[in-house]
């Protein structure tokens, strides 16, 4: 599972500052699930075309706390399978829980990965090894 391969992560030393979760489409959907089910302060958390997927409200916000979390959105307006009301959501939500989110969206994109986005998500990951 997730939380035991960050519980393994954790054991043999590597702070959460370190470790990036990163996804596209589904990916960036089950990226942010994981971050919000598992709160850390991770170095990285970077969701291409995607939000989180669980429920949305208070009770998620008192669970834990994200705060330091480093947090990178990006979606089209017009994604087909993305609604653009969940990116703002999972925005809201991650922010509310301490993240710091740099939440982007791109007019007209459409569902895909772009240059401005890889070197955004480029510049958290390198951040992991510094």
């Amino acid at each position: 599972t997730t939380s035991g391969v960050l519980a393994h992560l954790e054991a043999a030393g590597v702070p959460a500052a370190k470790i990036g979760i990163c996804g596209f489409s589904q990916g960036a959907c089950l990226a942010t699930e994981t971050a919000i089910r598992n709160p850390r302060a991770y170095g990285a958390v970077i969701g291409y075309s995607g939000g989180y997927i669980g429920p949305l409200g208070p009770q998620r916000q008192e669970a834990a706390s994200l705060a330091g979390a480093q947090v990178f959105l990006g979606c089209s307006d017009v994604d087909p399978h993305i609604p653009l009301e969940r990116v703002h959501q999972t925005t809201t939500l991650m922010r509310a829980m301490g993240a710091i989110v740099d939440e982007r969206i791109y007019p007209g994109f459409g569902h895909g990965i772009n240059h401005d986005e890889l070197n955004a998500g480029r510049a958290l990951l390198a951040g992991l090894s510094g």
